[in-house]
């Protein structure tokens, strides 16, 4: 009977960790982390376009030979591409989910209307999805190459960046992105660091500046190559 009742409170943890509050949060917290890492190493990546074509296209390459010969081609891309997947799945199922309960507990309005949060905080949503519209955009952008302007090239990625920022609509779709990303990221990285338990009065300090650091540097580090591309930097 112990053994039997021990075995059913294991087989709860999970429905009961998916099903609270600071379950989701914390669901929430690891995946953003895991989005917040691709992140960095995804915008440091873009950087190489002011290396030259051979440069950007050779790491486009590598990164679908990245393992081999242990990995078959492209299969560490698409290990990458399905954690990101879930990733993102967990985290905005998690964050419609808890903007719900939010609601039901507090149906009416508040009475006064004195911001109670920063701009960051009160726009999460939308910039949670927006961010969601441009993933879609981005991979039939430059991934599939249905929503590229002109003509696709693959395995010429460097000229078929150079033709999305060649475009007014496709500077203005990225940088307005990369504006709500920063900001999701600014607030995200703060709430995470809460719910995980890393947040104290000594250590808050050093995390907000942590978080205007990151926001800051990828949002102009994603930003520099539309701007480059516009300016005739890169072309």
């Amino acid at each position: 009977m112990a053994l039997a009742t021990r075995t059913d409170k294991r087989a709860s943890m999970p429905r009961t960790l998916w099903g609270s509050t600071i379950g989701k949060k914390t669901v929430m917290a690891v995946s953003g982390l895991i989005m917040l890492g691709y992140l960095v190493a995804h915008m440091l990546g873009n950087l190489k376009i002011f290396f030259g074509a051979s440069e950007f296209n050779g790491y486009a390459h590598w990164l679908r030979t990245l393992g081999e010969p242990l990995l078959h081609y492209e299969w560490a891309l698409w290990l990458v591409r399905i954690v990101l997947v879930a990733a993102v799945v967990l985290h905005g199922v998690c964050a419609y989910q808890l903007s719900r309960r939010d609601i039901a507990a507090r149906p009416s309005r508040y009475v006064h209307r004195r911001a109670r949060a920063s701009y960051a905080t009160r726009t999460m949503r939308w910039g949670g999805i927006i961010l969601a519209l441009f993933i879609v955009w981005h991979i039939l952008d430059l991934t599939t190459g249905t929503a590229h302007p002109g003509g696709f090239q693959p395995g010429h990625p460097y000229q078929n960046v150079v033709d999305t920022f060649s475009t007014w609509y496709g500077n203005t779709i990225y940088i307005t992105a990369m504006v709500a990303l920063g900001l999701h990221v600014r607030h995200g990285f703060w709430s995470a660091a809460q719910t995980l338990g890393v947040g104290s009065a000594a250590r808050d300090r050093v995390l907000k500046a942590t978080a205007d650091v990151l926001a800051l540097a990828l949002t102009a580090g994603f930003v520099a190559v539309p701007v480059a591309v516009m300016t005739g930097v890169v072309s």
